[in-house]
């Protein structure tokens, strides 16, 4: 496989698991190799066993976030190209910035004063947002520091039961077999942010951490062909790490490059498996969204750009638009919303690894 430990500095392993990134764990030395065993050898995984990576710096040596403090977006700093994952909840609005899920890669927050918990992996560079239980006596989540597939394995505090990111997936522990809630999220700039979005909340770097959230805890990693830890099945058709939007239904996937879209706003009416989807993007605006055509009334939507400026993405053909998080904001179905479907950006390696034989739109 690409990628050895033994050729990364310590600074390199701090994400994921993948290191000493704080909270009073300790990394492994840059040369020793990752360990494949785990302290729950007595417990059935659902997942291969022998394949749950110990990242190295233990539970919590990667600190989640347990009391975010947020600012009104205009009011915080930071480059307009960074990229931030936001979600909404009526009129409250929040994103959280790439720059400081690097280090901690789980936030536990609350959206219409029901706990959720925004997890991030910066090794497969994959953000979901997932309801915790709201009958737990803690229903936050906490960094296990093992991995499978490079991809993030959070544990709930409730019961330790350990979740496979990408899997969406309780896959040991009492609530083995049990799949969250997924709440949208929206990843894009900064920049974009702010201009969908300027009175919205910002994650501020008030974290109660000592953390450089400047520095990229991974240097070339987002961009070039190494990997830390094993992962299979492994697809090289293109980059490793090129940022895909992927969307599956069922056994059916497909998974669609950013880097694709136009300039502008490209729509896709699209259907995966036998859902009639809708997949919108920009390129330039680095960001991309999928939704199912199909609303409860049993209409089928077919959808083209939206003329209105962003957050508007979509207008359809009864007249409606929708925006970026699938609500109508103008037409006669005002009030509606579009379906979700089961989709999120990553990596491509590791869309793949969770989803092969996932098509490749335009291919």
């Amino acid at each position: 496989m690409c990628g050895a430990l033994g050729v990364l500095t310590l600074a390199l392993l701090t994400g994921c698991g993948g290191g000493g990134g704080g909270g009073g764990g300790s990394a492994p030395a840059a040369t020793d190799p990752p360990a494949t065993s785990t302290d729950d050898d007595d417990e059935e995984w659902l997942i291969p066993r022998e394949r749950v990576v110990d990242g190295g710096p233990g539970r919590d040596g990667i600190p989640a976030i347990d009391n975010p403090i947020f600012l009104r977006a205009d009011r915080v700093g930071g480059s307009a190209r960074k990229l931030v994952v936001g979600y909404r909840d009526g009129s409250w609005v929040k994103a959280m910035p790439h720059d400081i899920l690097d280090w901690h890669e789980i936030v536990n927050d609350t959206i219409g004063g029901e706990p959720v918990a925004l997890t991030y992996c910066p090794l497969t560079g994959s953000a979901l947002l997932w309801k915790s239980s709201t009958t737990a006596r803690n229903p936050t989540f906490g960094v296990s520091g093992l991995l499978y597939n490079s991809n993030l394995i959070p544990y709930d505090r409730e019961t330790d039961s350990h979740w496979l990111q990408m899997l969406v997936q309780s896959v040991e522990g009492p609530r083995a077999g049990d799949v969250p809630e997924v709440l949208p999220v929206v990843e894009t700039t900064l920049g974009t942010w702010r201009e969908m979005y300027p009175d919205s909340q910002l994650l501020t770097r008030q974290t109660g951490y000592d953390r450089n959230y400047d520095e990229y805890p991974y240097r070339t990693y987002r961009t070039d062909d190494n990997l830390l830890f094993d992962v299979e099945p492994l697809d090289t058709r293109m980059q490793i790490k090129t940022r895909v939007l992927g969307v599956w239904v069922g056994d059916a996937a497909r998974a669609y490059r950013i880097e694709d879209f136009g300039s502008g706003i490209t729509v896709h009416n699209d259907t995966v498996g036998d859902l009639p989807i809708v997949v919108a993007g920009s390129a330039q605006k680095n960001l991309a969204v999928a939704f199912g055509r199909t609303l409860p009334d049993g209409t089928v939507l077919s959808f083209e750009p939206a003329s209105a400026p962003l957050p508007a993405i979509v207008t359809d053909d009864e007249g409606n638009t929708w925006n970026v998080f699938g609500e109508a904001i103008d037409g006669t179905r005002l009030t509606e919303r579009l379906p979700l479907v089961d989709s999120h950006i990553a990596f491509w390696f590791a869309w793949w690894a969770f989803h092969p034989g996932s098509e490749i739109a335009g291919e």
